[in-house]
């Protein structure tokens, strides 16, 4: 083989978050300190120097603001106070000064295009019409010519993302509020300035308190079209999706704009990040290029419905083709403008080793493959708790076993229906559903997998007797060692920052293949996504395997051909 200089560092002048890898916490499924069975702050704060090892730069922590929790806290009540259940607001201190000590930085999750119906903005809203904030909510009179609460009646008809209405009637004014998410969600209305103005004092305490910077959730919703009107008729319950009024708005723009004047000009170092379900790479230039003063980077989704049927709950066979042209196009439509967030988990998606990899015969082969598949791309990788260990989904067998209003919901609609079938419900759910991301992290081989010393709010998985923390890190072949690996890659090589992208072998059903190419350097990525031997099929490939090899999940052969084993992955390296 032949070995190239050492290569040197990313440059610390450029924007610090390219070279960054972000570690998610799902905070009630982390850690538990206090054995109540939920995850806490201070559990966080006890495996801080766990993190620190796998060398991750930034820990975004799901919500942990005092939420009724109906959606896992993503309804808030008070947003500036901790829900009793993860700690105190000195317990949050205490990790955000533990977490930068480790040159950790902190982001927390940003609520905002809703509210908890128990905040006390809804609950002044709700209280009469002539609120001064009942503007702060999107409320609607009953339909012309129909009465209150009968079907039809709603202002308009959307449906829910959690199922059904949009709109719920309150007693108290007779009168409709909206809720793209769940009932107890009422959603703000960002087009009073007042609102805008709370949202942004409440985030400027949270920066001036030491964090460093917000994860958006579904940012791009904030921006309704107006007048609010009816969507083409969808479904049989006569509710038809709404995003084309809902998804990148007339105003988001102006909205994000202003938010960064009001809040992040003059800070130095913070991280933003935008949620923004249905965004195309046109839009995502728009609000990540730095000329914009909008957001550093998007979460999108594209990749995460190629698998999809009618809904979630419906997972396809993947085609590799499709998941290569589509991460493909948002490697080449983003370069040189905007910046975009890689991930393959987070607490809304099933485990991936399961969903994309082989979590029977191959776990750990399929885990770093997809782990190397995507840390090499450019962009900022995000890392889902657990998924540095290879955790897999929960063997789910009945429907008392889903604990997310989703997964509930949609079970509950799913039971009305002509030909109601629950063994097949039960699979799909158990494919699609939400719980697979949240049941704790599997820290050891004992009975509850060292998350509690009580009752799991969620069951733990029952092979975290093999695949669990405690193995990973003394197992030097471990998953988690790989991604300690891949991570000290990205800080170290600027190829894999800044390089340009090239997709190989479009239409290999089996083979994900590209390059990166940066000054006189070049990297080959292969990954063979199938359970057999398969060839990489490039005119160079004999030039390719006598190059260096900076990582691989099997143990380096002398192969001319290129011939990929089962959920094999290799990174060559060589100059050109």
């Amino acid at each position: 083989m032949t070995m190239l200089q050492a290569h040197t560092s990313v440059s610390s002048q450029d924007a610090w978050w390219k070279s960054a890898v972000v570690y998610q916490v799902y905070p009630r499924s982390f850690a538990d300190a206090n054995g109540d069975g939920m995850g806490d702050v201070q559990g966080i704060i006890s495996k801080l120097d766990y993190l620190a090892q796998l060398g991750i730069d930034v820990l975004w922590l799901s919500p942990i603001f005092t939420s009724p929790q109906d959606d896992n806290g993503y309804d808030i009540s008070d947003y500036q106070d901790i829900d009793p259940m993860f700690g105190t607001m000195a317990d949050v201190d205490e990790l955000i000064a533990q977490a930068h000590q480790r040159g950790i930085k902190i982001v927390m999750d940003l609520v905002v295009n809703h509210t908890s119906d128990e905040h006390p903005w809804f609950i002044e809203s709700r209280s009469s019409k002539d609120n001064p904030k009942r503007d702060w909510y999107w409320w609607r009179p009953v339909r012309e010519g129909k009465t209150a609460g009968e079907p039809g009646a709603e202002p308009t008809n959307w449906r829910s993302f959690f199922s059904g209405s949009v709109w719920e009637l309150d007693e108290t004014t007779g009168e409709y509020y909206l809720h793209l998410f769940s009932k107890k969600q009422p959603d703000l209305n960002w087009e009073n300035p007042e609102v805008r103005a709370a949202v942004y004092e409440m985030m400027n305490w949270w920066l001036d308190r030491g964090i460093d910077g917000f994860r958006m959730d579904v940012i791009n919703l904030i921006s309704k079209v107006l007048p609010l009107r009816d969507a083409d008729i969808g479904g049989p319950d006569g509710f038809a999706p709404g995003f084309q009024f809902v998804m990148n708005g007339p105003r988001i723009h102006e909205f994000l704009k202003e938010m960064y004047e009001e809040v992040f000009a003059g800070r130095d170092r913070v991280i933003t990040v935008g949620e923004m379900p249905g965004a195309t790479t046109d839009e995502a230039r728009r609000y990540t290029n730095p000329g914009e003063s909008e957001l550093d980077m998007v979460f999108q989704f594209d990749h995460m419905s190629l698998d999809r049927g009618l809904d979630r709950f419906h997972i396809l066979d993947l085609d590799l083709r499709a998941l290569k042209a589509t991460l493909a196009h948002w490697q080449t439509e983003l370069h040189g403008i905007g910046w975009n967030s890689l991930y393959w988990n987070n607490h809304d998606q099933p485990r991936a080793v399961s969903r994309f990899g082989n979590d029977r015969e191959y776990r750990v082969e399929s885990a770093k493959l997809l782990g190397t598949i995507l840390h090499m791309l450019q962009g900022t990788p995000y890392v889902y708790q657990g998924e540095e260990l290879g955790m897999t989904n929960y063997p789910f067998v009945s429907l008392d076993e889903f604990e997310d209003i989703e997964s509930v919901n949609y079970a509950k609609a799913a039971a009305q229906q002509p030909g109601y079938d629950e063994a097949a419900l039960i699979l799909a759910l158990a494919a699609g559903g939400r719980d697979n991301a949240r049941t704790p992290v599997q820290w050891d081989g004992t009975p509850q997998a060292g998350f509690t010393s009580g009752t799991p709010w969620l069951p733990v998985n029952p092979n975290a007797g093999t695949i669990n923390a405690e193995a990973a890190v003394a197992n030097s072949d471990s998953v988690f060692h790989y991604y300690r690996k891949l991570i000290d890659l990205r800080h170290t090589m600027p190829i894999i920052v800044y390089g340009d992208f090239e997709l190989l072998l479009e239409e290999d059903e089996r083979v994900f293949a590209y390059t990166r190419s940066y000054g006189n350097e070049q990297l080959l990525v292969l990954g063979n996504f199938s359970d057999d031997v398969t060839a990489v099929d490039i005119p160079d490939a004999g030039v390719w395997s006598a190059a260096e090899l900076v990582i691989g999940n099997y143990p380096p052969v002398t192969d001319a051909g290129l011939h990929l084993q089962p959920w094999e992955t290799r990174v060559y390296r060589r100059s050109v």
